[in-house]
C-alpha cells in the first residue's frame, strides 16, 4: 500500500485544474502535455468570454515539479480530498497571460459601465465646518481583485472567477479620519494678504467655499476667495482707473489710465493664498501676483501710493500748452516746449496715463506717416510711452516750432523736442516712469 501511495496521486488531486488522481508522475505528465485549455472564462455561472482553445503549455521540463507535487501530496492512507496544485510552466502560456487576460479585463470594465459604482465615504469642508458624507454600496466588480484571482488560475484547465463586488471606503475608516484631520487643519488656517500698505485678514473658513482631501491632495472650491480678490482689485488696483492729477498750472483734473498701473492676477493670487493655507504660511505679499500691460507685464506703480498712485517722479505733457514738465522726487528737473500729433490728420497724441516703456539712443523710427508713406528716420534720443509707438524724441527736421504747429503740421503722434533740448529730457526720464498726457 505504501509503495502504491508513494507512486500514485490521491484520487482528489488535480494539477493546473486537470484531474491526475490515481496516476503516476509519468502518466500525469502525459495527460498534462496532451491537455487542452478551453479558455472559457466564467464569473459565477455566467460565461463572460470565450477564448480560443490552446495547449496547456506543460512540457517535459516541468516533470521535476510534477514529481515534487507527487511527493508533497503523499499520504500513507489514501484520500479523495480535492486539492489542486499549479505548475508554472517553463513555457509560459503567452495567450493566457497577455491576450486573454487583456480581453477579460476589458470585458469586466465594459460590464462595470452598466453597473452602479460604490460611493466612498469622505470628509468635506463646507461653510467652515468639516462633516462626513456617508458611504453608499454599489454593484460594480472589483476588477483588481478579480484579475488577481484570474492570475491565480492562469494555468488551470478552466477559469472560474468569483463575482467580487467593490466595497466603498466606510465612515469609520482610517482614510476618512485622515481626511477629517487634514480638512480641519485647512479650516483653521488664516492668511494676512498684504497689498501695498493694506493688510487683509483672510480666514480659510470664510474664503474656501468647499474642499475635500483626495489621494493626498486638496480639492478646493475657491470661489469665495476669488470674489474677495476681485473686491480688493476694485478697491486698490490702478490699471485702467482714472487718476486725479494736479497739473503744473495748478488745476486738478482726471486722466484716464492707459498702460500705466497694476492689477492683481486673481488666479495667481488664489493659488498663492491656497498654498499658504496648506503650508501654514501666515503672510502673503501681493507683489508676486501683480500684472500690467505694455512692455512691462509685471505692472507699473505697485507700491506707489502718493499723488493718487502716480508718485512724485513723472513726465507731464499738456496738449493745449504744447509743453512738457519732468519731475523727479517731486522736484521739477526740466521743462520744454514740444510739438505733438497732427490734429488735422487725426494723428493726435493720445491722452491718458502711460509709462516709459523703453529708452534708446540712438534709434531709428519706422512707420507709416499721416500722408500714407512709410518712413525710416534716425533720431538721437527716443523714449516710447504708448503701445502703438508714441514717445519723446528729437526732431532735427522740424522747422515749425510754433505753439499752434500741432494743429496742421504736427507729428505722427509723438512729442517732438528740439534737438538741443532732447538730450537733457532723455536723461531726466527713467523706464517705467509714468507719463501723463492731457
Amino acid at each position: 500500500m505504501a509503495a502504491y501511495q508513494a507512486n500514485h496521486f490521491n484520487k482528489g488531486v488535480a494539477i493546473n485544474g486537470v484531474n491526475v488522481g490515481g496516476l503516476t508522475a509519468s502518466q500525469a505528465m502525459s495527460k498534462l502535455e496532451n491537455g487542452k485549455l478551453d479558455n472559457t472564462v466564467k464569473v459565477g455561472d455566467q460565461v463572460i468570454y470565450q477564448g480560443k482553445q490552446t495547449v496547456s503549455g506543460v512540457t517535459a521540463q516541468d516533470e521535476p515539479e510534477v514529481k515534487a507535487i507527487l511527493k508533497k501530496q503523499f499520504t500513507l492512507i489514501p484520500t479523495s480530498k480535492a486539492k489542486n496544485y499549479n505548475v508554472s510552466s517553463n513555457q509560459n502560456n503567452q495567450y493566457r497571460t497577455t491576450d486573454l487576460r487583456n480581453a477579460v479585463q476589458q470585458k469586466l470594465t465594459a460590464m462595470n459601465a452598466n453597473r452602479t459604482p460604490a460611493r466612498d465615504a469622505c470628509a468635506v469642508l463646507k461653510n467652515g465646518t468639516v462633516s462626513v458624507e456617508k458611504a453608499k454600496d454599489g454593484n460594480q466588480y472589483n476588477i483588481k481583485a478579480m484579475m488577481k484571482e484570474y492570475d491565480n488560475q492562469v494555468n488551470d484547465d478552466h477559469i472560474d472567477l468569483k463575482a467580487i463586488i467593490a466595497k466603498p471606503v466606510t465612515e469609520s475608516s482610517q482614510q476618512v479620519e485622515n481626511e477629517k484631520t487634514k480638512l480641519q487643519d485647512l479650516a483653521n488656517a488664516t492668511v494676512d494678504y498684504k497689498v501695498e500698505n493694506q493688510d487683509y485678514n483672510l480666514p480659510a473658513k470664510q474664503m474656501i467655499t468647499s474642499a475635500k482631501y483626495v489621494n493626498g491632495k486638496y480639492q478646493i472650491n475657491s470661489k469665495a476667495l476669488a470674489d474677495k480678490i476681485d473686491q480688493i482689485n476694485k478697491s486698490q488696483s490702478t490699471l485702467g482707473k482714472k487718476f486725479n492729477f494736479k497739473t503744473s498750472n495748478g488745476n486738478t483734473i482726471q486722466v484716464q489710465g492707459k498702460t500705466y498701473g497694476w492689477a492683481i492676477d486673481t488666479k495667481s493670487a488664489v493659488a498663492s493664498i491656497l498654498k499658504a493655507y496648506e503650508n501654514g504660511t501666515k503672510t502673503v505679499d501681493a507683489k508676486n501676483n501683480i500684472y500690467g500691460i505694455g512692455y512691462n507685464e509685471n505692472g507699473t506703480g505697485y507700491g506707489v501710493t502718493s499723488n493718487d498712485g502716480i508718485g512724485d517722479t513723472y513726465a507731464e505733457l499738456s496738449i493745449a500748452d504744447q509743453h512738457a514738465w519732468f519731475y523727479r522726487d517731486g522736484k521739477l528737473v526740466d521743462q520744454v516746449d514740444v510739438v505733438t500729433g497732427n490734429v488735422q490728420s487725426h494723428n493726435d497724441t493720445p491722452k491718458g496715463v502711460y509709462y516709459i516703456m523703453y529708452k534708446q539712443s540712438p534709434s531709428t523710427l519706422k512707420g507709416v506717416g499721416y500722408n500714407g508713406k512709410a518712413y525710416s528716420c534716425k533720431v538721437q534720443y527716443w523714449a516710447q510711452f504708448t503701445n502703438d509707438g508714441c514717445g519723446f524724441h528729437d526732431a532735427w527736421w522740424r522747422t515749425n516750432w510754433a505753439k499752434d504747429a500741432y494743429l496742421t503740421q504736427g507729428s505722427d503722434g509723438c512729442a517732438n523736442i528740439r534737438p538741443d533740448q532732447a538730450g537733457q529730457v532723455y536723461n531726466s526720464l527713467s523706464v517705467n516712469e509714468p507719463v501723463i498726457v492731457y
